[in-house]
């Protein structure tokens, strides 16, 4: 993301839980990076891999509880406040989408094609903040508008580059407002560096 400052990344990236993010990147790696599971994810198609991915990245490694399970925060085929579209994925806050997630197979190459389908979920959905969307092999993140976006190639993530997926896609960082509050931090950041300048 354009926005991203590096002083205000570095001041949340260290006040994770360093432990918690190795451990998670370790259950992230053993799966995401095993080359038969990689194989098997490009041979998959879009429906048969949905839930296994939110299961296996948002459950199993970013810490959401997936219905239906008691105080769920993550649910699939979430249909749209008005009309019968439905985002393949939802994270929920107080029983709201707080994001949603569109998913294709990894037949999907060009992610930027589904940005409109992504944000008409979005915007069907009030209070919702984020967005993500996601061929399976990379994923986007995007705050409020389509403008920017973080992207991630999950087959191939350093432990540095999952930091950056923990710190803003995380259950409990996302929850506590996180990554909304580091790119508000970023944006006046970076309006004070613009002021210095001229």
């Amino acid at each position: 993301m354009a926005f991203l400052q590096n002083s205000v990344l570095n001041k949340h990236l260290k006040s994770q839980n360093k432990e918690l993010v190795v451990a998670a990147y370790e259950k992230f790696r053993a799966y995401f990076h095993n080359p038969e599971i990689q194989r098997n994810i490009r041979d998959a198609k879009e429906e048969q891999f949905q839930e296994g991915f939110l299961r296996e990245l948002f459950v199993n490694v970013l810490g959401y509880i997936l219905n239906p399970k008691p105080n769920y925060n993550l649910t699939t085929e979430l249909k749209n406040e008005k009309g019968a579209k439905k985002a393949d994925g939802a994270i929920l806050q107080d029983g709201k989408a707080l994001g949603v997630i569109e998913l294709k197979g990894t037949d999907t190459k060009d992610l930027d094609k589904i940005n409109v389908q992504a944000f008409n979920y979005k915007n069907n959905q009030s209070g919702c903040i984020y967005v993500i969307t996601s061929n399976f092999e990379k994923l986007r993140f995007f705050i409020h508008h389509s403008v920017e976006h973080l992207e991630f190639n999950l087959f191939t993530l350093s432990e540095s580059e999952f930091q950056l997926l923990w710190l803003f896609l995380g259950a409990e960082n996302l929850f506590n407002g996180i990554p909304l509050k580091v790119k508000e931090e970023c944006l006046l950041e970076e309006e004070k560096v613009t002021k210095q300048l001229y």
